[in-house]
């Protein structure tokens, strides 16, 4: 992780990739984005959505090295960014995809979809109704809003929220409707 600490502050100084400028805003976010680890299910393939500078997907991809890793995102020096930490960590399992999520074309489901302060869950779900299956798993990233937002949801999925700090982890285990 010290050669993405690097990576991302030098990066950041002229791109303004991330709010985290220091390396402890960036071990904070690490933390952040490995936290789940401990509690949601072993994923089969990872689908970022909207990856910015490596939080969570990229880091999931460190976590889980044996595990398909797609990071979806549509702006342009964020994914220069990403494509070359890929490549300078030798990260054979991701996939970095200039794109919109809801514009994303894949051949498979993918296991385990994540975002972190992307958009409204309902939105995600929606977005994403095309690039999931019966068995796939959501985790979003949240902040205080998530249970205004779970009053529109909560009858068609199955989940848990993991509280830590100022941070609620809405760890979805199944989702009962394609279309909310």
């Amino acid at each position: 992780m010290k050669q993405f600490n690097s990576l991302l502050l030098e990066w950041n100084r002229v791109h303004n990739l991330t709010g985290a400028k220091t390396i402890k805003d960036i071990k904070s976010n690490i933390q952040d984005s490995i936290y789940p680890c401990k509690f949601i299910k072993r994923p089969t393939s990872i689908l970022d959505i909207g990856t910015g500078a490596g939080f969570p997907g990229l880091i999931l991809a460190v976590v889980y090295s044996d595990v398909k890793v797609t990071l979806c995102e549509p702006r342009n020096k964020r994914v220069s960014f990403l494509k070359f930490v890929v490549m300078e960590l030798g990260l054979k399992n991701v996939t970095v995809v200039k794109q919109r999520v809801e514009n994303l074309i894949t051949t498979f489901p993918f296991g385990l979809i994540t975002s972190r302060a992307v958009a409204d869950s309902k939105i995600l779900l929606n977005l994403t109704s095309h690039l999931r299956d019966k068995k796939t798993q959501y985790l979003f990233y949240k902040g205080r809003k998530l249970l205004y937002e779970l009053k529109e949801i909560e009858q068609f999925i199955d989940y848990d929220i993991i509280n830590r700090g100022e941070r609620n982890y809405l760890y979805i285990r199944k989702v009962y409707y394609y279309d909310i």
